[in-house]
């Protein structure tokens, strides 16, 4: 199933793993509306909603950039409303927009509190509720949430209970929505990565690049949420994947073309539980 002409609304999406996901789709023929709220060049982090929209119409897709905070119902509306007014619908919803920060009870500030949970788990909600109304009269329907499994364990929680919580808020949605919007037809599902993925994220606020150099790239998740959602909808939902078991399951043995340059284990990704190590024939280093 080709993704050509289908209609991807991607929160987020003008850097990193949201971009990667668009790129992906473009090379098919994509028609791919990136919501996200920077607009003008940030002196930290590349890219803004009009290059991200440039380099999937170079790709081979349509682009339509919308300046969107996920966190205001009336600019999520907006989004969703040119979407279809533009493209004629939505067949794929991919909510990737997330904040994050990494501190305990005490560190952690209510207004960056407030941010994660707005956008990370209201935002996930808004969305998907947004776009839900368009995805059920599309041919094969995908929620694609990027969120980790909910593996309910206090190690995931003891160090930065804020931002689990919101992180996981996300997971639930998918446990929630799936269940909820099965019998029409409309696939709910989570992707996470295995290993740490070399975002401004990981460079800017999570070990630099000592832990870039041990990520793979963007390219694993856009792959893995490029063969997810080409998937029957009504045959595929619910689902907690992460990304390496997917493109294993897809054929795919050699993953070095993901981390060309690393010369040891990788970095292991937060949140992804004990059995999914145990069954992996990758090597990673886990500091969790």
């Amino acid at each position: 199933m080709s993704l050509k002409d289908k209609t991807l609304f991607i929160s987020g999406g003008s850097r990193g793993i949201g971009l990667a996901i668009a790129l992906r789709a473009a090379r098919d023929g994509a028609n791919v509306t990136i919501a996200a709220k920077t607009a003008e060049p940030h002196p930290k982090l590349p890219g803004t909603i009009h290059s991200a929209a440039e380099e999937i119409e170079k790709a081979g897709g349509r682009a339509l950039p919308v300046l969107c905070d996920i966190r205001d119902e009336g600019q999520v509306a907006d989004a969703v409303d040119r979407t279809v007014s533009t493209f004629g619908g939505i067949d794929v919803c991919i909510n990737n927009a997330s904040a994050i920060q990494l501190t305990g009870t005490l560190e952690t500030d209510m207004k960056r509190y407030d941010l994660m949970h707005q956008v990370n788990t209201r935002g996930t909600f808004l969305v998907s509720k947004m776009c839900i109304p368009h995805l059920k009269l599309a041919e094969n329907p995908h929620i694609l949430n990027l969120a980790p499994p909910l593996d309910m364990k206090a190690k995931w929680f003891k160090n930065n209970v804020a931002y689990t919580m919101a992180k996981f808020g996300m997971s639930m949605c998918t446990l929630g929505m799936s269940a909820e919007f099965a019998a029409d037809g409309v696939a709910v599902n989570s992707l996470w990565p295995l290993t740490a993925i070399d975002t401004a994220a990981i460079r800017n606020l999570l070990g630099g690049p000592a832990v870039a150099a041990m990520s793979r790239s963007a390219d694993i998740m856009a792959d893995a949420a490029y063969a997810i959602i080409k998937k029957p909808a009504r045959e595929v939902t619910g689902n907690f994947f992460i990304d390496e078991e997917v493109l294993r399951a897809d054929g795919v043995t050699d993953f070095s073309a993901y981390a060309p340059n690393a010369t040891g284990p990788l970095a292991a990704d937060f949140f992804v539980p004990d059995d999914v190590f145990e069954r992996s024939a990758t090597k990673v280093s886990r500091t969790f």
